[in-house]
């Protein structure tokens, strides 16, 4: 079981949500909205590792164990925020 979690947790750290309203987010950070949406209403979600990720984070927020997901967060680069401001002459 440990070493399944470690799998996981491994695998999280670098996959990203590969279609639809949030391309390329890490799978660890879709809503859990989203991700129930699958179930309820999607047929389930996708076939192969994707499908079973994407059913581990489901569990581990339906659970709210989200705290698991933390140093997952802290080891990626983090995102440039928007400023704002334009580049350009416009």
């Amino acid at each position: 079981m440990r070493a399944d979690l470690a799998e996981y947790l491994e695998d999280l750290a670098r996959y990203r949500m590969p279609f639809g309203k949030y391309q390329y987010r890490y799978l660890d950070e879709l809503p859990l909205e989203y991700l129930q949406w699958f179930v309820n209403k999607g047929g389930g979600f996708p076939p192969g590792r994707l499908g079973e990720l994407m059913a581990f984070v489901c569990s581990i927020k339906t659970d709210g164990a989200e705290l698991i997901f933390g140093p997952l967060k802290q080891s990626r680069p983090q995102r440039k925020k928007p400023t704002g401001r334009r580049h350009g002459p416009f």
